[in-house]
């Protein structure tokens, strides 16, 4: 079981279904050993991703209040050397950021090449929030399809490798997660009442993400869905997916220096 880059309007499924495996699925020991083999390549493919050196790689996380998104970074990226590795948050703009275009605080954040860069949440809360807030006419948020595949077509020509994950979960998941973030106290520091603001809005927000999926899936940045629901099936379909696509790079350790040949420290 394997996800598949969406590349047509018939692959966007964002029901309240969609948000769950069907079918066949590996009980949960043999799911956890499953999902560890492949946060287990992932580490060891960072050593000689970083090493080589030609590549940078950003992963995009996007997804509704409480989809999982935290929970994905430390799960499958648990196991990552830190020094090979960033994770960027882009909250409401600063008033500078506000000054410049929108991506220009994006920009400054891509990683530097042999590095793995995480966005939790990023550059599509750009289209996302004016859209379904109305913040913006429709001729300026529209536009920015057009202006982010641009900027991730011209990423991508310069070694930047980009994955983009949907983490896609039902409106029950959702109510329950957020429950538990009321009532738990090592969680509800994260909870804030426009949570419930943007969960009123929740056919909007699926409009919007369909918008952005079939708009901005392409070739050099191709989105994900991933159901949700389960957070382990979901660790598990985003990490094998991630070691996949290293494992594609054809990654090597540079040679030695030949300077150094045949030298003997004494």
């Amino acid at each position: 079981m394997k996800l598949k880059p969406v590349t047509s309007k018939k692959q966007i499924k964002l029901d309240d279904g969609d948000a769950r495996v069907h079918g066949d699925i590996k009980h949960d020991d043999d799911l956890e050993k499953a999902s560890q083999k492949d946060v287990d390549r992932i580490s060891e493919l960072q050593r000689v991703f970083y090493a080589d050196a030609r590549f940078a790689m950003l992963i995009v996380l996007q997804g509704r209040d409480a989809a999982g998104k935290d929970g994905t970074i430390r799960k499958v990226f648990g196991a990552v050397n830190p020094q090979g590795c960033t994770v960027s948050s882009f909250k409401v703009p600063t008033e500078v950021e506000r000054h410049h275009d929108f991506l220009w605080r994006v920009h400054q954040q891509i990683p530097a090449r042999g590095m793995i860069g995480i966005f939790n949440r990023s550059h599509y809360e750009d289209i996302l929030v004016p859209r379904v807030h109305k913040l913006v006419p429709k001729k300026v948020w529209s536009s920015r399809y057009r202006q982010i595949n641009n900027f991730e077509h011209m990423l991508s020509q310069n070694g930047v490798v980009i994955l983009k994950f949907l983490l896609h979960i039902s409106r029950d998941e959702q109510k329950q997660r957020l429950e538990d973030r009321l009532t738990d106290r090592t969680k509800n520091w994260k909870f804030r009442a426009g949570d419930l603001d943007d969960r009123r809005q929740w056919d909007d927000f699926t409009k919007a993400y369909r918008g952005i999926l079939e708009r901005t899936s392409t070739d050099w940045a191709p989105w994900y869905v991933v159901p949700a629901d389960d957070k382990k099936v979901r660790d598990w379909l985003i990490a094998r997916t991630i070691a996949d696509c290293m494992e594609g790079l054809d990654l090597q350790y540079p040679k030695p220096d030949p300077t150094v040949a045949g030298i003997e420290i004494e």
